[in-house]
């Protein structure tokens, strides 16, 4: 029988902090990744405001603070994880813009920028800002450190990053492809080429599928090219957003139907996806009940999105000097088996063959290849873990030993 955890296993944590528009996630992790304390605070500012917290024991307790605001929700997190002494807060930042490369320790100088970038990511970074700042006001001498959701693709050619649009909106108000989901594209691709058996320089297809959906082409622990854009909206067709459509959409829509700029952004972001196609859900497991029911549009919505992403496989392959595997992550990549077979049923002219046996088995954090001998790519599914990815680049940007201690 395996001993439960106790407070001793939390080995020299960092705390990584997740800060929405309204909601808290955070992650107390131990140097060797062994033992974690997890919680949400959510509907921040409303009367339901509360915190979901979880216990070494795996225990959870939910703690009202009707009204609350970050800086409360905040004291109330630091408040329940004093007691194990964390050596370093990590901080998600969505934006980093062409500034930021790599996790940075905060300084005043990081913390205006991550402000003054609210521009690209006016729901994120402001949040992000405030969860620097509520934890500075609390534990003043506490190191922290920002990881930004872009910084992986910085390493991207301007090939790929550059838009065939004026050169004057790339070098005077920044206007590029970003990519987003980089602490999961880094984690997911650094875990496949630790597992492989193949040697020398890996380059692997990452597909992130969740509500959000990226891919990306990581060669080398790299990023060569990935789907998102200036915003998450490019790129695949997600839960609620669009993906790629015509840039001419919005004035045809505001031509036709004198649809604001506003309302076509928040129907391409909030009501298209496999909602939009649908008319049920944009939770995959939902939508393909009503498919196997018999539900038209449902069926429709899964093979448009396993359409797209395989369409975006496929493309994404021509940035890689050696193609490896492709690696399947998120929600919907770690357990929709069918749908994984699907998309690579898309790139049917890549020699691939899939076992569809172990296919089957990989769902509910399941780790592990489901390529058969002869296939000439490997296949992977490897649950993300962007919460030890953010505490790895942030014990690194301090300077904190991450050597395992276990």
């Amino acid at each position: 029988m395996t001993d439960r955890p106790a407070a001793s296993d939390l080995i020299d944590p960092t705390l990584v902090l997740n800060c929405g528009s309204s909601s808290i996630k955070y992650a107390l992790i131990s140097a060797d990744n062994r033992t974690r304390i997890t919680g949400l605070a959510e509907n921040l500012g409303l009367d339901t405001a509360r915190i979901k917290h979880k216990n070494l024991e795996g225990e959870t307790q939910e703690i009202s603070i009707p009204g609350g605001q970050h800086q409360l929700a905040l004291q109330k997190i630091l408040g329940l994880l004093e007691q194990y002494r964390f050596v370093a807060v990590g901080h998600r930042v969505v934006h980093g813009g062409r500034e930021f490369s790599a996790a940075e320790r905060v300084t005043p100088h990081v913390l205006a920028e991550i402000k003054r970038l609210k521009i690209l990511a006016p729901l994120h970074n402001p949040a992000n800002a405030l969860g620097v700042e509520a934890v500075e006001a609390i534990y003043p001498d506490m190191p922290q450190a920002v990881v930004f959701d872009t910084a992986f693709h910085q390493s991207m050619p301007p090939v790929a990053y550059r838009y065939p649009i004026p050169k004057a909106l790339y070098d005077e108000h920044r206007i590029r492809r970003y990519g987003f989901h980089g602490t999961s594209h880094a984690y997911v691709s650094d875990r496949a080429s630790t597992l492989t058996d193949k040697t020398g320089k890996h380059g692997w297809l990452t597909a992130h599928l969740g509500n959000g959906c990226s891919a990306a082409a990581v060669y080398d622990g790299e990023s060569l090219d990935t789907s998102m854009g200036l915003t998450p909206l490019e790129g695949l067709m997600m839960g609620t957003r669009s993906g790629d459509v015509d840039p001419s959409l919005h004035i045809h829509l505001k031509r036709t139907l004198n649809m604001s700029l506003e309302e076509i952004n928040d129907m391409l972001n909030n009501q298209s996806g496999l909602f939009g196609i649908s008319g049920l859900s944009n939770d995959m497991r939902m939508i393909e009940q009503a498919a196997a029911d018999g539900h038209s549009d449902a069926k429709l919505a899964i093979e448009m999105f396993c359409y797209h992403a395989g369409k975006y496989l496929a493309a994404l392959s021509c940035a890689l000097p050696t193609f490896t595997g492709i690696v399947f992550t998120g929600g919907i990549g770690e357990n929709a088996a069918d749908t994984r077979a699907r998309i690579l049923a898309v790139m049917r002219h890549f020699g691939i063959k899939v076992d569809n046996d172990k296919n089957d088995t990989l769902i509910r954090g399941a780790e592990g290849s489901f390529h058969n001998a002869d296939s000439a790519i490997e296949l992977w599914v490897i649950p993300t873990d962007e919460e030890y990815r953010i505490a790895q680049e942030t014990r690194a940007a301090l300077g904190i030993d991450t050597t395992d201690k276990a």
